[in-house]
């Protein structure tokens, strides 16, 4: 009785039906491999923020006109939604952004569910403004900081024009961003033409135009409307009128006002041209320019696998699509990087198992080294397995918890293996009955003494903000409690 009263009922349960446990230990084992092989792999665990973004853009407005129609009618709205922390606000010409903090208490997704909420709703009033008879609709988003790095750069350069090297950049871009791994792509380096319209202010002004009849001009004459339905034969077909232009040269024959059978165009009075835009992006390879892709993953996604695909699509397009003479590189490769680290700690943690076997051979016997050397792996298989469920990626946090765990993990299992066998040697007990009451004399203290180990990193998680809650606390201390 007094026995049975010092049994630790889990591991009790464990000696008494040890055909269950050897078939959880193989369920474990198999479930532990697939999920190292299928985790995705990243340098750091993603960082979400409960932070949200609405930004407004709103042509031709000052920055007081900006901040009076669009910033504080959203700051009115917004003030009403539960969960907010501070609410932050800039006004610029032609632009607006509200950005929202929300506590602990709310939820990443539904956070921004509830901002899109009030947003819509200010939208739809009467007062709203609009630009081009269209309301100005504002972006409502989340921003994660492994969505915006980027995981590789494409260079394409060679003698060609930019214009052709933004041709060639953009099939590619095609191809990526259909990628599921893939979130955008975006293209540096190229250079971009719009249409210039110099206007002659003295033609202008003693054909009594101003600018107003000049912009209402190209708005309403660029443009493809719906003229209806025609009926014929029997079917019913859509009449769509097209007037958009295709070149600059279509501007000059607009009539920008027409008074008295006199009309005036657009070309009496302005010089029209392609004109490049000013240059916001600088490309360079070996001081050279290019035309560089720089693509942006999905969160939560497998680096590696992303990187794999988007080589195969290069290449492909090198040897099928491209011209020989065109070069074609990929840079700043974020995959090489995370696999090298990932790599490093699998081999120091296989590494440290080794030599702890070796160690505990010398100084406990072959058994007990066998012993303590299975449990090692088979706790690491059963973290990765239960990391993978959760949705977890393969990370340096993730790993650096397991090699953190793995020191645990020997200690206790050379206090619960060195007991066991004091009380077999000295006692005189059976294996089963000293595994037993071994084990229940020391179960307490060792999880008491894990417990204190892991609370050391609540700290971490105090942080201010969350970078060190989802960074560094959360990965961490789940990979040591699993392990």
């Amino acid at each position: 009785m007094n026995n049975k009263e010092k049994d630790f009922a889990p591991s009790s349960w464990a000696i008494n039906n040890s055909t269950t446990m050897y078939v959880v230990m193989a369920l474990v084992l198999l479930l532990g491999i697939n999920a190292y092989f299928n985790m995705p792999r990243e340098e750091y665990p993603e960082i979400k923020e409960n932070i949200v973004f609405v930004s407004s853009i709103y042509p031709g407005n000052t920055a007081e006109d900006v901040e009076k129609l669009i910033t504080e009618p959203l700051e009115d709205k917004l003030k009403s939604v539960n969960n907010i922390l501070e609410i932050k606000s800039s006004s610029k010409e032609n632009f607006s952004l509200i950005i929202i903090e929300f506590d602990d208490g709310i939820g990443y997704t539904e956070a921004k569910l509830k901002v899109k909420d009030e947003v819509e709703s200010a939208v739809a009033s009467e007062d709203w403004p609009m630009y081009n008879n269209v309301k100005v609709d504002p972006n409502v988003f989340n921003m994660t900081f492994t969505e915006e790095m980027p995981i590789v750069n494409i260079n394409i350069s060679g003698d060609y024009s930019t214009e052709k090297l933004k041709e060639y950049s953009e099939i590619l871009q095609d191809e990526i961003e259909s990628l599921n791994e893939i979130k955008k792509v975006d293209i540096s380096g190229a250079l971009e033409k719009e249409v210039e319209i110099a206007v002659d202010i003295y033609k202008m002004m003693a054909s009594k135009v101003s600018f107003y009849d000049i912009i209402n001009s190209i708005q309403s004459g660029n443009i493809s409307i719906s003229a209806g339905n025609l009926k014929a034969n029997d079917q019913r077909k859509t009449v769509r009128i097209i007037g958009e232009i295709s070149s600059p040269s279509d501007l000059e024959n607009f009539v920008v006002k027409s008074s008295y059978n006199n009309s005036v165009l657009l070309r009496d009075i302005a010089e029209i041209k392609f004109k490049e835009k000013e240059v916001t992006t600088y490309a360079r390879e070996k001081e050279k320019p290019v035309v560089m892709l720089v693509v942006k993953k999905r969160s939560g996604e497998n680096t590696l696998l992303a990187v794999e695909k988007i080589r195969s699509i290069v290449e492909q397009n090198i040897n099928n699509v491209f011209p020989k003479n065109l070069t074609v590189s990929i840079a700043n490769d974020q995959s090489e990087l995370t696999e090298n680290q990932v790599t490093d700690l699998v081999n120091s943690i296989i590494f440290g198992v080794v030599i702890v076997v070796l160690v505990l051979l010398f100084f406990l016997g072959f058994k007990n080294a066998l012993f303590v050397g299975i449990a090692i792996p088979m706790s690491m298989f059963m973290s990765l397995a239960i990391l993978g469920a959760l949705g977890n990626t393969l990370n340096t946090m993730i790993l650096f918890g397991l090699i953190l765990g793995l020191g645990m993990l020997v200690d206790n299992a050379v206090v619960v293996v060195e007991n066991v066998y004091r009380l077999m040697e000295k006692e005189g007990m059976s294996r089963i009955e000293a595994t037993k009451k071994g084990i229940s004399e020391i179960a307490f203290p060792i999880i008491i003494s894990t417990a204190t180990t892991v609370a050391a990193f609540i700290p971490l998680g105090l942080w201010p903000g969350r970078i060190g809650k989802f960074m560094v606390f959360f990965p961490v201390t789940l990979s040591v409690v699993l392990c």
